[in-house]
């Protein structure tokens, strides 16, 4: 995931975004080549992608809180 000044970076304003949420999850399923990573949420499930070299410390079984947001493209 992009740091805050990386997302500033790009021109969006990470605290601002439209629906900004945060969700704890529990990895369970994760690619370091790729950089996907499954994750659920009692009954939900997520697929996500990461920087692969984000993730070197994570693993199958942790808990880890995603950001999420959007923008809608004009």
């Amino acid at each position: 995931m992009a740091s805050d000044a990386a997302f500033a970076h790009q021109g969006h304003d990470h605290g601002t975004m439209p629906g900004m949420h945060e969700m704890a999850v529990t990895v369970t399923a994760i690619d370091h080549k790729t950089g996907i990573v499954n994750v659920s949420a009692g009954d939900m499930k997520l697929t996500v992608h990461f920087p692969p070299t984000s993730l070197a410390e994570v693993k199958e079984g942790d808990k880890i809180t995603l950001h999420l947001g959007f923008t809608k493209t004009p």
